[in-house]
Formats: C-alpha cells, structure tokens, sequence
C-alpha cells in the first residue's frame, strides 16, 4: 500500500468515515498510546493545593512516582473536574526545576547555600523562641494580664484540612500568638 492511502485525510475521504470522528482520525501512534493511569500500582486521594476551593484529586503512583493527577470524580466539591492549575499540578512533584534541598541566604548574602534538615529545624526553633522571648507581653500597662506575642503570627495556606490547621491553631497559641489566620477565610 502506497504510504499517501495511509494519511488521515486520504482515509477520510475515500473511507466510511467522511466526517473524520472515527477510524480515519486514527495512527499507527494514536493505537499505540496507552493512559498514564493504566499502568499505575496506587492511586491516593488527595486534595489540590492552589485555592481554597479544595478539589478532589486521584493521584496516580508507579514504583512510588507520580504518574498522572486528575479529578476525583467522588469528591463533593469538584466532582471530577479540575481547573487548569490544579490539572497541572503534577509538575509540583516531577519537574525537574522542583526545590528538592533546603535552601538558605544569609542575612546580607548574595548566594544560596544547602543545609540539612536539622540544621534548618534548629534555626527556625531558636528564632521563634527568641522572638517570643523578646516580644512577650505578660501584662498591659493597667497591670491587666495578657499573655501574648505579638511578634509571632500565623497566615495558614488553603490547602490545609481541618486536622492540620487545628493543629496549627493548637502551636500558635501555645506560643502565645494571637494573630492566627487562614487564607480560606480572607
């Protein structure tokens, strides 16, 4: 067969398929192409981490990977459907430009240096409590109590559930801070 019969619009017009919806659309390639769900071990529901709205997400997964994200066709709130952030989502965790080692630039710094996670926790731990330390109000001026920093301050992100801003909620006012927000609530 002359390889010009093979071309889509050849078959269209010489076939029993003149609007080009069925097989004269289809290559050797199309045939081939097989989803990226098909061949997964896992699939997690999740939750996206754009906005407030909370759309349900499957996450495909092989050999611990992500392979694909769609809608989650049970979730309440989106019932399958995804705008475009949250369709392309799955670049947050497989791009190659990704984040993957903590990053610090030291005050007055012109360049980024690697810290391990320890180092990075220990930091963040000793200025939270030296801010604490240094903002704490235990009394107004009238000798009435307070309590309170207010030098610490939490703004939570949408993509939170309830469980992990309770929690938050639980650190920052054990810190004594009163200024604890979220932005689903802005």
């Amino acid at each position: 067969m002359a390889e010009w019969l093979r071309w889509p619009v050849v078959r269209q017009l010489t076939g029993t398929d003149p609007l080009g919806r069925g097989p004269a659309a289809r290559s050797r390639r199309t045939d081939e192409l097989r989803a990226r769900t098909e061949d997964a071990d896992a699939v997690v529901r999740s939750v996206c981490p754009y906005c407030a709205v909370g759309c349900g997400q499957r996450v495909f997964a092989r050999d611990g990977a992500v392979t694909q994200i769609e809608g989650d066709p049970d979730s309440p709130i989106s019932r399958g459907r995804l705008c475009p952030k949250g369709s392309a989502s799955r670049e947050l965790v497989t791009s190659a430009l990704r984040q993957t080692k903590i990053r610090y630039r030291r005050p007055h710094g012109t360049g980024w240096e690697d810290l391990d996670l320890d180092t990075a926790l220990d930091m963040i731990a000793d200025r939270v409590l030296a801010t604490r330390a240094a903002t704490w109000q235990d009394a107004d001026a009238d000798g009435r109590p307070l309590r309170r920093t207010m030098g610490i301050a939490s703004l939570g992100g949408a993509t939170l559930d309830n469980e992990e801003n309770y929690l938050m909620k639980k650190l920052y006012t054990a810190l004594g801070a009163i200024q604890v927000e979220n932005q689903a609530r802005i």
